[in-house]
């Protein structure tokens, strides 16, 4: 259907190792898309590039522009993100820095430059992932609760100045994914079954399961979605867990 076709557009989408799933399926709708992703080399499980928060994240905009047919970008999906775990009475302000720069001050930076190119032409999509921790605070992950809260209200923030513009910003909530970022629950044998035993179909999610949020919220079919958190977890255990059940 040609609503739901990207066909002509280009979409930058950081993250893009542990996002490969949503990039393949924006392809499959017909986009040219732009990959950031860490090179091969890196061992580390973190999806830490785009370089810093600073000047490294700052010239992956233009670079991408002067990357893609016409030098223009349509959609922007910010997916890369990194995690601490500590106790908050331990937790380094190393961590604290690393997390908020990479999964916070980032994506703000990379939208900021979306937005600038963007509403000149009145026109754009901006997809944020976020996480159950946008609603949660989770136990042992301060500055990755704080992030993604943050990232959540950011979402808002931007919708609220750019959707009357043709802007349309909105955020996708996972919710338990079976990839490297959940490891240290997936080895917890006793959490793992605490956890799957609360969603009724009796399994994590899957990177595929999110192809069709991500296109829906990056093409034409979205135009009046604006400021949309979506939860993606099979029972919608983000908004209905107590403050006293932490998740995560």
């Amino acid at each position: 259907m040609d609503l739901f076709s990207l066909k002509g557009k280009t979409a930058l989408i950081t993250g893009a190792s542990r996002g490969r799933t949503c990039a393949i399926a924006l392809a499959q709708a017909g986009a040219n898309v732009c990959l950031v992703l860490r090179l091969p080399s890196d061992s580390s499980q973190d999806q830490t590039n785009p370089a810093d928060a600073g000047s490294g994240v700052k010239s992956v905009f233009p670079r991408a522009l002067k990357a893609v047919p016409g030098e223009q970008i349509d959609i922007l999906v910010n997916c890369a993100g990194i995690q601490r775990r500590a106790p908050s009475v331990e937790f380094p302000e190393s961590f604290w820095d690393d997390v908020l720069n990479t999964n916070l001050k980032s994506p703000f930076l990379l939208a900021q430059a979306a937005g600038q190119h963007m509403l000149p032409r009145k026109s754009g999509k901006i997809i944020n992932f976020c996480s159950l921790l946008t609603f949660q605070g989770g136990l042992t992950v301060p500055a990755y609760a704080a992030s993604k809260g943050g990232l959540g209200q950011l979402t808002k923030a931007l919708s609220n100045e750019w959707s009357s513009q043709g802007i349309h910003v909105n955020g996708i909530v996972p919710g338990y994914i079976a990839t490297d970022m959940n490891e240290a629950l997936l080895n917890n044998r006793t959490r793992l079954q605490q956890l799957t035993d609360r969603i009724p179909a009796q399994r994590w999610g899957t990177p595929q399961d999110f192809a069709g949020p991500v296109v829906f919220l990056a093409n034409q079919a979205s135009n009046y979605v604006c400021g949309e958190v979506l939860v993606v977890d099979g029972v919608s255990i983000g908004k209905f867990l107590s403050l006293a059940d932490p998740i995560i």
